[in-house]
């Protein structure tokens, strides 16, 4: 993936894994009040309250073009559930795309990239560009790799 899909932000808790649930990262995004609840891929070396800079990935149930509304990441505590943002870059080989969900004056004017896979099998990256509006419902199970 392009490098403008590193997210940065604070990391706000180390969740550890239970019975029934996986271990979590809580990505905090400066300037807003985000903490986003994300699977760990790979150890995260990083201490609570400090920096954090790497790539959240999640599945799309469907990606559509939008033409109203803003940048955002549903719900603003919690699992992320629904994205809605700019195309940033797209990657044909690994069908997928950099969605740009920040940027706005909640976070900054900061971008929060946010790596989409598409799953749904009569969408290819290829069939968007950069610069389109797009929102989509996000699977369980979105991802943070730390850089």
């Amino acid at each position: 993936m392009p490098s403008v899909s590193h997210a940065r932000g604070v990391l706000h808790e180390k969740i550890d894994a239970s019975a029934t649930k996986p271990a979590l990262v809580v990505f905090a995004v400066p300037g807003s009040h985000y903490q986003l609840h994300l699977r760990p891929e790979g150890a995260v070396m990083c201490e609570v309250g400090k920096r954090l800079v790497g790539t959240i990935t999640c599945q799309a149930r469907r990606v559509d073009r939008t033409v109203t509304g803003g940048r955002f990441v549903e719900p603003v505590y919690g699992r992320p559930r629904r994205v809605q943002g700019t195309v940033m870059a797209l990657d044909a080989r690994l069908n997928a795309l950099v969605v740009n969900a920040g940027g706005g004056v909640a976070v900054d004017g900061l971008p929060l990239p946010i790596v989409c896979k598409l799953t749904d099998a009569r969408q290819k990256a290829s069939d968007y560009a950069v610069g389109d509006f797009v929102g989509f419902d996000v699977l369980d199970g979105a991802t943070f790799r730390q850089s």
